[in-house]
């Protein structure tokens, strides 16, 4: 049932990168169809640990039933507050995978694809109060146009969030094809597909916080990491990209980091290999993963 759920991306790779130890504790924290946890149990031993996280109650469908896996229905943003509740203080490893999952484009009630013509919804938790259709039928203009420019990188910007504006003044917009219909002329011949998939991308980013989200997420690592416990992490735009990147080779997400008399400074994880990506033989069977980017870390031992 999970490989109809998502079809897992770089999933050898993600789970490899984590080095497990039999007897280790992991996370999943973003569990989805359960394929990469279902990687990580293949290699734990009887007395190993998985704790997955997953807020789409959809989820929930996917259980793994295993002694040694454990699934908490919470925003992964909440991690670390949720894994001290079971008990859970450090971790050998850490697994994210920040794609929005097939079932979810999938399902045209959710409002994720540009494919379907369905209610403006894209919350990856459905009982969150902002959606899709309260966002676009609420924000205010110049909050519209920060959306758009911040999170979708539009150039356009400025004009769709005008042309949302005036258009819901005279009848609210619903659904995905009305959002689409408002704002065919600013979505050039060729190109229309690439465009509207920006703007989705930006209500959703919007819409789930996800850009916070990852902040906080990352955040959190350092300290609930062991010494030489490993990241895993898979982003799918260069937004999420950009964060971790920078966030893996100095420990902030903006600014330099302070740096001693001799130009050193101290970061709390340490890049392991090169940047990885999908081969084309991937790509070719699942199209979703051609933008996917695979960087690994571990948490550099603190007793040096």
């Amino acid at each position: 049932m999970w490989m109809e759920y998502h079809n897992p991306v770089l999933l050898k790779e993600t789970v490899k990168g984590l080095d497990i130890k039999q007897d280790g504790v992991y996370v999943d924290v973003t569990f989805g169809g359960g394929g990469h946890s279902r990687e990580i149990l293949a290699s734990l031993g009887p007395k190993g640990r998985l704790i997955g996280f997953d807020q789409d109650k959809d989820a929930l469908l996917n259980v793994i039933d295993d002694p040694r896996f454990l699934l908490i229905n919470e925003n992964f943003r909440f991690m670390q507050r949720f894994l001290r509740f079971h008990g859970v203080k450090s971790v050998d490893g850490i697994l994210a995978d920040f794609g929005v999952s097939s079932h979810q484009f999938d399902q045209p009630e959710r409002g994720f694809s540009i494919r379907f013509d369905a209610l403006l919804d894209m919350r990856m938790n459905q009982q969150d109060v902002l959606s899709a259709h309260s966002l676009v039928n609420s924000y205010e203009e110049e909050a519209l146009r920060q959306v758009f420019w911040q999170y979708g990188e539009l150039r356009t910007a400025p004009a769709l969030a005008k042309t949302i504006v005036q258009a819901r003044e005279l009848k609210s917009i619903d659904t995905t094809f009305d959002l689409k219909t408002v704002l065919s002329k600013h979505l050039p011949q060729g190109r229309e597909n690439k465009i509207l998939a920006q703007i989705y991308q930006a209500i959703r980013i919007e819409v789930n916080q996800e850009i916070e989200v990852l902040k906080d997420f990352l955040l959190q690592t350092p300290s609930l990491l062991n010494d030489n416990g490993r990241l895993s992490v898979i982003s799918y735009h260069s937004l999420e990209d950009r964060l971790v990147k920078r966030f893996i080779r100095n420990g902030l997400f903006e600014g330099e980091p302070v740096k001693d008399v001799f130009g050193n400074f101290e970061v709390p994880l340490k890049k392991v290999g090169n940047l990885i990506v999908p081969t084309p033989a991937e790509v070719k069977l699942n199209s979703r993963a051609r933008s996917a980017k695979l960087r690994i870390a571990k948490k550099v031992n603190s007793s040096k």
